[in-house]
């Protein structure tokens, strides 16, 4: 599903070069859910904007779906990352003025869908994570664990191939963190989506089919 070949990122001033990551190389197959971890810095973060088609490597090779990035250009490509890919962050990034489904629609406003039917597939993502009775608050009304399941629910909204998550569970208790998990777990299991999650988190890294650890920017056993 994600195929990554000699991945590097440089970041450069007018003073300073920062080797970001350096060579990675991973393949992520169909269906798997994938755990990063590593120390602060590490490039965790640099390496899933990288897959998430936000940020642009220095060298290497990217091919999601066994389409090749090189092959598409900037509208195209944001055009792939609405429709294939979904995000989770640990800052959540909701709109406070929206409502809960307002906010879960906003990914579908970029497609040729009617009111009615992102409303529908809003509502639906919703019920998925549990939110039936919680649509119509405001993110300021809810708690932690349920802001990230609204986060969760805009990312599934669109039903993508893919979800990227960083640090969904890192604002959130031990309880929290676990439902959220579950939620993850259960969309693997059941839709078969691609997960990719970075964590700092062992115990939930290991409740993934795989863990990559990376150091300093290289890819390490």
């Amino acid at each position: 599903m994600i195929k990554l070949k000699n991945i590097s990122k440089i970041y450069k001033t007018k003073t300073v070069e920062t080797l970001a990551l350096n060579s990675v190389s991973i393949n992520i197959e169909e269906g798997e859910f994938l755990s990063i971890m590593g120390p602060s810095g590490c490039g965790k973060s640099t390496l899933l904007n990288i897959m998430g088609l936000i940020d642009e490597p220095s060298n290497g090779d990217l091919s999601i779906g066994g389409y090749s990035i090189d092959d598409y250009n900037g509208k195209s490509i944001a055009k792939f990352r609405n429709e294939h890919l979904g995000f989770i962050f640990q800052s959540f990034h909701l709109i406070n003025d929206l409502s809960v489904v307002d906010n879960v629609e906003l990914p579908l406003l970029y497609r040729k869908v009617s009111s009615k039917v992102r409303r529908q597939m809003a509502e639906e993502a919703l019920v998925k994570v549990g939110l039936k009775n919680r649509m119509k608050h405001f993110p300021s009304q809810l708690s932690g664990g349920q802001k990230q399941r609204v986060a969760i629910a805009r990312a599934i909204v669109g039903k993508p191939n893919i979800i990227l998550a960083d640090e969904p569970t890192g604002n959130l208790d031990s309880v929290m963190g676990n439902e959220i998990m579950d939620i993850l777990l259960g969309l693997n299991e059941e839709e078969k989506t691609t997960i990719v999650m970075v964590t700092h988190d062992e115990q939930m890294a290991k409740k993934t089919n795989r863990l990559i650890r990376l150091f300093d920017g290289s890819q390490v056993v």
